[in-house]
C-alpha cells in the first residue's frame, strides 16, 4: 500500500487576527505549537476561538499566549470547569526564546499572534515579531491607499478615449 502524500492543503485557518497588521508592522514571524487541554481542541475544531488582541509574553524562558477566547463548548464543559482566557504555554526552541527576549526587552518589539491554524494533525500558531505603529503613520497609509485606488479609476476611465 502506498504512502499517503501530505498536500498543501493541509494547512486550514482557524483564527485570524486581522487588527494585528493594522497596528502593528510585522517584521518576522515565528511559527510555534500551543499546549491544549481537551475541551479547547474541540472548540478550535469548532472554530469557537478569538485570537483578536491576544499576545504573547516570555517570562523564566517560557512563551504564554495570553487573552485569547476558546469559548467551551455546551455538550464538553457539564463535568469541567473552563477558564475560556486563561494563558497558553507555546512551543519554541530555547534558541527562539532567547532571540525573542533579546528583541522584546532590548530593542522594544511586541510579539503578537497572527493566525491559528492546523498543520497535519497539530495545531500551530504563527507568532509575529513587530512594533507599534503610530496613529499618524495610519492615516497616511490610509490617504495612499485611497489615491492608488483613485488614480486606477482615472486611467481606467481615460483608457476609453484614448
Amino acid at each position: 500500500m502506498k504512502k499517503k502524500a501530505f498536500l498543501s492543503h493541509d494547512l486550514s485557518v482557524i483564527s485570524i487576527n486581522k487588527k494585528a497588521r493594522y497596528n502593528y508592522k510585522i517584521e518576522d514571524e515565528y511559527e510555534s505549537g500551543i499546549i491544549l487541554l481537551g475541551w479547547e481542541v474541540k472548540s478550535l475544531r469548532e472554530k469557537k476561538v478569538n485570537i483578536n488582541g491576544s499576545y504573547i509574553f516570555l517570562y523564566s524562558q517560557e512563551a504564554c499566549l495570553a487573552s485569547a477566547m476558546f469559548e467551551p463548548l455546551p455538550t464538553v464543559s457539564t463535568h469541567i470547569t473552563c477558564n475560556p482566557t486563561r494563558n497558553r504555554k507555546l512551543l519554541l526552541h530555547k534558541k527562539q526564546i532567547y532571540f525573542l527576549t533579546g528583541k522584546v526587552n532590548r530593542e522594544g518589539y511586541a510579539l503578537i499572534a497572527l493566525s491559528l491554524f492546523w498543520k497535519k494533525n497539530w495545531c500551530k500558531l504563527k507568532i509575529g515579531i513587530g512594533k507599534g505603529i503610530k496613529k499618524s503613520d495610519k492615516r497616511e497609509n490610509k490617504k495612499k491607499r485611497e489615491w492608488e485606488l483613485e488614480k486606477n479609476k482615472i486611467f481606467k476611465n481615460n483608457k476609453k478615449y484614448i
